[in-house]
């Protein structure tokens, strides 16, 4: 009888605890990443580069580059520096933006990439892709996984509390978009990965059903795992799937209709959820989701991200443009612009103010 298995792609270390990075350059040696420490090093000109100060001692092989921003070009430039210094891998040390430039370089230049995230801010700290923004507006980008990842919790609990918070919404918007996916495959007959949907799932779940906040170091370990397990997810799944759905293609229509006044991606996203359960009929879900979400200090109304009710509606109306091809809760209703303002305003009352 065959043993049939399937290999995983996943990262070879995953070190989060109080203190990881103090151990930085052991890990990194120990795994074989680079035994030589010949380290391209790119940081932000904000937390990363407060951390370099710290860190350089113990990487005295390193080269450090600054990263200005987080565009398609600032990428392209990065791994164009880092051509020439023949090393053996690239540590992003910083928040989202940083890590995201350096996936894409690193993947430009055929080197491992270990992530070293100062908040938890979104799911992409441990994805498959990296999401950059370039003359249209945003686009996402294939890269590998990350062969490492160090999160030290003593780094988080000095990130901005905004940040950390994010990673919640976009953490539990996982529930809801796992309902897409199961949507999908009842109407449509997509093909549901049972492993990268449990994965997604539980991480989910996990976030939305533990009591404590981002001052515990309880909750952001498991905040943390959950961010890296939803990016694990999208790994097996091949796609982002198990981690985006309705509640990530209203998050996206913020971004494009209001580039100037989107709020962070995690506020977003987990308000899309709530409104996305609410939408596909699951109320009891929806309003328990809203009731965490305002526990942790995320927004459930437009109103708490500087939108107005109609901009809702308009968001809504258009996010199914953003991911073509794409079904959700959204597409499978094609509700009017009417018909929006009406559950939009059931919603409401719903989950109270």
């Amino acid at each position: 009888m065959p043993v049939l298995t399937r290999l995983i792609p996943s990262p070879v270390v995953v070190d989060i605890r109080p203190g990881a990075l103090d151990d930085l350059a052991c890990v990194l040696a120990d795994e074989r990443i680079s035994h030589s420490g010949k380290l391209a090093v790119a940081v932000s000109n904000g937390s990363g580069a407060r951390l370099r100060e710290r860190l350089a001692p113990a990487l005295p092989g390193a080269s450090w580059y600054e990263v200005g921003g987080g565009t398609l070009d600032d990428a392209i430039r990065l791994a164009g520096d880092m051509k020439a210094g023949h090393y053996d891998a690239v540590v992003g040390l910083g928040g989202g933006k940083i890590i995201d430039c350096a996936k894409f370089a690193a993947a430009r230049v055929g080197l491992p990439l270990v992530a070293v995230p100062t908040n938890l801010a979104h799911d992409g700290l441990c994805s498959p892709v990296a999401t950059l923004d370039n003359d249209a507006g945003r686009g996402s980008y294939g890269v590998p996984n990350p062969i490492a990842v160090v999160i030290d919790l003593d780094v988080i609990h000095q990130a901005p509390a905004r940040f950390v918070r994010a990673g919640i919404g976009d953490a539990i918007s996982n529930i809801s978009a796992i309902a897409d996916w199961e949507l999908a495959h009842r109407v449509k007959g997509e093909k549901i990965d049972g492993l990268a949907a449990a994965i997604a799932r539980q991480a989910g779940e996990a976030v939305l059903r533990h009591p404590g906040g981002i001052g515990d170091t309880g909750f952001l370990q498991v905040l943390a795992e959950a961010l890296v397990l939803s990016g694990i997810a999208m790994s097996v799944s091949g796609d982002s799937r198990p981690s985006s759905g309705a509640c990530h293609e209203i998050n996206h229509a913020f971004d494009l209709l209001f580039p100037k006044r989107a709020a962070a991606h995690g506020e977003q996203c987990g308000l899309g959820a709530a409104f996305a359960m609410y939408l596909r009929g699951a109320h009891d879900e929806s309003a328990f989701m809203a009731e965490v979400l305002r526990r942790h200090g995320l927004p459930v109304l437009p109103s708490e991200i500087g939108f107005t009710d109609d901009e809702f509606v308009r968001v809504v109306e258009f996010a199914p443009q953003t991911r073509p091809g794409r079904y959700t809760i959204l597409e499978h209703l094609d509700l009017t612009t009417d018909q929006i303002k009406d559950v939009y305003a059931d919603y409401v009352k719903a989950i109270g103010s």
